[in-house]
């Protein structure tokens, strides 16, 4: 395998979601047993989602664990359909990563860099490669998240650490 070089990195997980038709029960596990904290609620008629915004950790190494449940269970998208609904990846720079991979052959999903429920700059990567562009998540519904300068510049440092 070649070695790529990239106008941008990707840093770390940003976050996980989960979806299911009961947020109530994804509350239990996640937030009940396992003790995240809650942070924020997300709700969008255009996107079909109920979210509450709950995180992992602390600074900028927390991961935030979206809990999300369709709106209207018959409507898409179907936030529920695959349990883990997508990752999402930190990266330093986010319009320049969309642009490369687009040259590079990457599908997006559409809707294109926009704000996300926590805030951030965020794009997807569609599940799936198309003839025109053949490469995405290989089922999976992946998110590139805009990191903060504090998250770009701790990633740096702990990556300095180990250089």
């Amino acid at each position: 395998m070649s070695v790529i070089s990239r106008p941008f990195k990707v840093l770390g997980i940003q976050q996980i979601a989960i979806g299911g038709t009961d947020k109530v029960k994804l509350q239990k596990l996640w937030i009940e047993m396992f003790g995240l904290e809650l942070t924020g609620t997300y709700k969008s008629d255009r996107e079909n989602v109920d979210e509450d915004i709950c995180v992992i950790g602390s600074g900028p190494f927390k991961v935030e664990v979206d809990l999300m449940q369709p709106m209207d269970i018959e409507k898409k998208p179907a936030v529920h359909a695959t349990p883990l609904n997508h990752v999402g990846l930190w990266v330093d720079n986010l319009p320049t990563a969309v642009e490369w991979l687009t040259q590079q052959g990457v599908r997006f999903a559409p809707g294109g860099i926009r704000k996300g429920a926590a805030g951030f700059d965020i794009c997807f990567i569609h599940p799936k490669g198309n003839e025109e562009q053949p490469i995405g998540g290989e089922g999976v519904l992946i998110e590139l998240v805009q990191a903060p300068p504090e998250v770009v510049k701790a990633f740096s440092a702990l990556a300095a650490q180990y250089a």
